[in-house]
């Protein structure tokens, strides 16, 4: 069945089709929405194949309820959110609970201006996928989406101490990691 497309489509139109399943209208959104949602996915991935399965994983989940879409609402913020709690799904899922030493994070803290101004993009990236899922989870929602510590632990399913100090260790790792790719060594050196 061949069918033809607007160059210009209504958002409402393409819900609508994807409503009924159409694959036109899902191959769309899917490809409108992919580069941006491959992004949000790769910050909570350890690697390019992971954010992969979560972005599809997080599609079909897009699909199986479009109906509860409100339009007027933005879209894309609402993919997003979809995305960013299949990360989260996915994290519950293959991380098995470490009990950190709350007594050492409380010790842990820096002052010190971050390296992220002269790194690029993808140094970035590649240094929050070295961080442990743990670790990483936190930074994406603290940092990342703007959720607070209880949020992120009743997501998590963690204490907000322990969001807290996961945040300060990411933020460690992430600057030794930073440094290290630009001054050559590892903190503490």
């Amino acid at each position: 069945m061949d069918i033809a497309l607007p160059l210009e489509y209504d958002e409402k139109e393409l819900i609508k089709a994807c409503i009924r399943r159409d694959r036109w209208a899902q191959k769309m959104l899917y490809e409108e929405h992919y580069s941006v949602m491959m992004g949000v996915c790769l910050r909570y991935a350890n690697d390019e194949n992971e954010a992969i399965d979560i972005l599809h994983e997080g599609f079909i989940k897009v699909f199986v309820n479009i109906n509860k879409y409100q339009p007027g609402t933005s879209l894309p913020a609402w993919i997003r959110r979809i995305m960013v709690n299949t990360a989260i799904d996915f994290y519950r899922k293959n991380i098995r609970r470490r009990t950190e030493d709350l007594e050492q994070a409380y010790q842990l803290h820096t002052n010190d201006a971050d390296a992220i101004s002269q790194c690029t993009e993808q140094e970035i990236l590649e240094a929050i996928q070295q961080l442990s899922p743990a670790y990483r989870a936190v930074f994406n929602l603290y940092v990342m989406e703007g959720y607070s510590h209880k949020e992120i632990a009743d997501m998590l399913d963690i204490t907000e101490s322990t969001s807290r100090s996961n945040l300060v260790k990411a933020r460690l790792k992430l600057k030794s990691l930073l440094s290290s790719r630009l001054y050559g060594y590892e903190e503490g050196d």
